[in-house]
């Protein structure tokens, strides 16, 4: 069996400036600082003697594999994403970045959740993709207005009680 994989669905170019800051230091930590550790502990565990029956090299080997990896998606990533840091031409509407609060029709219980890129989505900060079918759902939609998102669980309804963008 090879080591072959479709490729991943195409997702949204969009980043917050925030989130783009975040990767930018997360790929410079990864390439400065993380990368040169774990090769220099690789070169010692290799001056060891027989590989074949060493964890710390076959250890650090597989630690500098993720780290590559991870270095080689950020370094594609971060250049391809386009900045979104303006809030748009009409506040009350749903569009990335904004912070929705939400009502579920069913139970009444509220949700709030805001709209990113999805290399910065944070299930416990309430963080969601904009590719996520909830995020799809409540695009253009305005405060008050109701609106049906097919989830995972099943079909739910919301309405929208509030619409805030970050102060910039």
């Amino acid at each position: 069996m090879g080591r072959w994989r479709p490729p991943a669905e195409k997702s949204t170019a969009l980043i917050t400036r925030e989130g783009h800051e975040r990767l930018k230091a997360e790929l410079d930590e990864l390439w400065r600082v993380r990368r040169p550790e774990v090769v220099k502990a690789l070169a010692a565990a290799a001056a060891e003697g027989d590989r074949s029956e060493n964890a710390e090299y076959t250890y650090r080997k597989k630690q500098l594999g993720e780290i590559d990896r991870r270095v080689r998606y950020l370094s594609k990533r971060v250049p391809a994403l386009r900045v979104v840091d303006a809030a748009p031409s009409d506040p009350l509407a749903v569009y990335f970045g904004a912070t929705v609060e939400l009502e579920d029709s069913a139970s009444g219980e509220p949700r709030r959740y805001r709209i990113v890129g999805p290399d910065e989505t944070d299930a416990k900060l309430g963080w969601i993709s904009i590719d996520s079918p909830l995020a799809r759902a409540m695009l253009k939609k305005r405060r008050d207005d109701e609106f049906e998102a097919q989830l995972p669980g099943g079909a739910r309804r919301f309405v929208i009680v509030e619409v805030q963008y970050p102060a910039g």
